[in-house]
């Protein structure tokens, strides 16, 4: 069974100023990565090497920000003392500062606080140590499980790499969440709960999808809980593009596990469009 989320169908390009077979030959490379396959492709002078380079970014936010690898930021913030200071990783203050932000936009609905610790995402405290160090400090027990809006984080800071190793074009795709980078649109077949493809034209963007209890879903994933409200009826699967992969797949949450005016202002203030 092919996995759930989009997937790429390039437009041949038009308008090209250099004759086909001077265009550069995009390179293709798939891994396993953040608990699913990782797909990444590149044209440019140093694809292969930039490729290298663009899996070892995903690895280390992978091991950064993993909520059960031992030594990573995550673990340590979850096994600290209630007022703790704990050093942690600038990708990692900079993954959970957005959290924070999410908790904050959707009153508190958007928390990736597993439900095993009585803290919630308000009781994480982010800060900044001497020489510019970040920290992190609990106020109350917490387990923290970024998933979805870590794995963005992770498919950003890949395409960051390529562009600075000159790679005009090309795409991280990384089991729901999907990011293209260049001048040229593509076509993305995004695959729906019900299996149905739909086409979708996308060009210098990110696409995300999210279904509750899919059976698609990479071992371990524990998803997003929130506390004290029910559950919205209704919505199972959600699809939303938006600049950056992180942003998109956490729109994708808010989207399923909030009411719906507050998930549009959400998805407007962030700069999102729900597709489905």
């Amino acid at each position: 069974m092919l996995p759930q989320g989009p997937t790429v169908r390039p437009h041949p390009p038009a308008g090209a100023s250099e004759p086909l077979e001077r265009l550069p030959i995009p390179l293709r490379r798939m891994r396993p990565a953040l608990g699913t396959w990782v797909t990444i492709e590149a044209a440019g002078p140093a694809g292969e090497a930039a490729i290298e380079r663009a899996f070892g970014a995903i690895g280390e936010v992978g091991e950064r920000l993993h909520p059960e690898r031992e030594g990573s930021d995550l673990r340590r913030l979850s096994e600290a003392r209630p007022g703790e200071f704990v050093p942690i990783h600038p990708m990692t203050f900079a993954v959970l500062e957005f959290a924070k932000y999410l908790f904050a936009l959707s009153g508190g609905v958007f928390d990736p606080c597993l439900p095993a610790r009585p803290g919630r995402l308000s009781d994480l405290e982010l800060g900044y140590a001497p020489h510019g160090r970040r920290f992190g400090r609990c106020r109350a027990p917490l387990l923290v499980d970024c998933g979805g809006i870590a794995k963005g984080y992770a498919i950003d800071r890949a395409v960051g790499v390529l562009r600075a190793a000159g790679c005009g074009s090309g795409l991280v795709n990384a089991g729901g969440d999907l990011r293209l980078f260049g001048d040229s649109p593509q076509t993305i077949l995004l695959r729906r709960a019900d299996g149905r493809c739909e086409p979708i034209e996308l060009q210098d963007g990110a696409v995300a999808v999210s279904e509750r209890a899919s059976e698609r879903a990479p071992p371990g994933h524990r998803g997003y809980y929130r506390s004290g409200t029910a559950q919205v009826e209704g919505r199972r699967f959600a699809a939303v593009r938006a600049a950056e992969a992180m942003t998109a797949d956490a729109l994708t949450k808010c989207v399923l596990l909030c009411q719906p005016e507050a998930a549009h202002t959400i998805v407007r203030v962030l700069g999102g469009r729900v597709l489905a």
